[in-house]
């Protein structure tokens, strides 16, 4: 008998004899048989109970073992399972339809414009006209240009980027398409197709991004209102707490200050480095040095001779540009969202040399007349935007251009006189320009703008803008 079994029958005997003391004394025979028989009953009764209590432990622990194991098992199979995957190759899935998901945008701009002088005549007297989109735009209503881009990311090194400019006219122009890298480490990226340049402040960003409708007068005299290129782009940036971004760029030069040039190799290229920082949790800065190098040939525009009459002017030689960029933005505790204040500024100087010919005196050059040219001018411009109010901003700008000295050979010759380069004379452009503008959401802004423009001789401007921008679909934070 097992030991539980033993004590449990010896507590109920001991219990059974203390309550009959008497009994057991003074019983007789017949009663001492009766006493025994009950005792063995009682007997019989516990050791019953006891092994079907035993047996019920048993079947207890004999089922929670079996679940155990069965437990045990099946998370060895699930493990075997998948180390078996983890071994094979991937299966090829199907192509989705949709795998291909790009980003999809849309800027819808517009404006109504009243001009005192005739946009058609518009001219930056004194600078080599760029044949670029300079002038203020045609009077009254108009649709500015819409632009749509599509970009995504390629694979995991590479990202791909369209915009196509649709013109107001008709028309759609690839202003961007270019394919940049994601993964090239150690701070390198590098960019190539048709992209706008990584030189100056405000040269990479996109018009609708600006604080004014317009480019200042030293972006329209110097790059046709913004330079872009077909070529390649790489940019370090170095590994240190501040802001340290070194870049370079080669192209074909196929926009001014370049000519579109029909030859192999590189036409134009330039050089950049930008340096900033943090100085407190509410202000922060940047400034910049780049170099625009370009060898035009035979970069041609119109003007009108001494006579009236029309006559084709070309420049072929090298022409150097250097810009100096710095901004400081300043928003209390960081959070621009009530009020912030942002003052920019650059400076350009350019220096040209090389031949200009003009067909003025055809007859007696024999087909053209040509000799030497060298120019150095410069330009520049503040402006300075302050976020009064939560959606509203306030906004002045001055812009001037210095003529500096330009020796034009055929004049200094005798061939011709300056009155046969109108649009060279000597002249010192200025402009001031003050806007308005209201941005409900980060999608739309309504934009009022008024300038007084000294851009040529004897036809001061009187412009006023009213410009709206929509932004539609995904778009892409701003630079800084």
């Amino acid at each position: 008998m097992k030991p539980f079994r033993k004590n449990v029958l010896a507590v109920a005997v001991g219990f059974a004899l203390s309550g009959f003391p008497a009994l057991s004394s003074a019983a007789t025979d017949p009663d001492l048989k009766a006493l025994r028989e009950e005792i063995a009953q009682m007997k019989q009764a516990y050791e019953q109970r006891i092994d079907a209590l035993e047996k019920r432990l048993s079947q207890a622990e004999t089922a929670t073992n079996e679940k155990t194991a069965r437990a045990e098992a099946k998370a060895d199979q699930a493990q075997a399972v998948a180390q078996q995957l983890a071994a094979q190759p991937p299966a090829a899935q199907p192509t989705q339809s949709n795998a291909f998901n790009p980003e999809i945008s849309m800027i819808l701009q517009g404006a109504y414009n009243n001009l005192k002088q005739d946009p058609n005549a518009y001219q930056i007297t004194g600078f080599v006209p760029t044949l670029g989109d300079v002038g203020p735009g045609t009077r009254g209503f108009s649709l500015g240009e819409s632009e749509l881009t599509i970009s995504a990311n390629i694979d995991p090194d590479w990202r791909g980027t369209a915009i196509a400019s649709l013109k107001p006219e008709g028309g759609v122009a690839m202003e961007n398409a270019f394919f940049q890298s994601l993964g090239l480490g150690n701070g390198l990226s590098v960019k190539g197709g048709r992209f706008f340049s990584g030189i100056g402040y405000m040269n990479e960003q996109h018009a609708h991004a600006w604080d004014f409708t317009d480019a200042p007068l030293a972006y329209k005299a110097f790059l046709g209102g913004q330079l872009g290129d077909d070529g390649v782009q790489i940019k370090w940036l170095a590994p240190t707490n501040m802001l340290l971004e070194f870049g370079a760029e080669a192209g074909r030069g196929r926009a001014f200050p370049g000519a579109n040039d029909n030859k192999n190799g590189v036409s134009q290229g330039t050089v950049f480095a930008h340096l900033g920082d943090d100085i407190d949790v509410s202000n922060a800065w940047r400034i910049g040095v780049s170099l625009l190098r370009s060898s035009p040939d035979n970069r041609a525009y119109n003007d009108v001779s001494s006579t009236g009459a029309a006559v084709s002017d070309s420049f072929n030689g090298k022409s150097r540009l250097w810009i100096a960029d710095g901004i400081w933005k300043w928003a209390p505790e960081g959070n621009s969202t009530v009020t912030n204040f942002k003052l920019q500024g650059e400076y350009f100087q350019r220096k040209e040399d090389g031949t200009l010919s003009s067909n003025s005196l055809a007859g007696i050059c024999a087909g053209a007349c040509v000799n030497g040219y060298d120019s150095e001018q410069s330009g520049w411009y503040l402006q300075g935007v302050y976020q009064f109010m939560p959606h509203w901003r306030f906004g002045l700008r001055h812009d001037a251009l210095s003529y500096g000295t330009v020796n034009i050979g055929l004049v200094n010759s005798g061939f011709l006189n300056a009155a046969d380069f109108p649009l060279l004379a000597a002249h010192d452009p200025k402009r001031n320009t003050a806007m308005l503008d209201y941005s409900p959401s980060e999608f739309t802004r309504f934009r009022l703008q008024w300038a007084h423009d000294n851009s040529g001789i004897g036809a001061t401007d009187n412009q006023l803008f009213l410009q709206y921008i929509f932004s539609l679909g995904t778009h892409g934070a701003h630079s800084f």
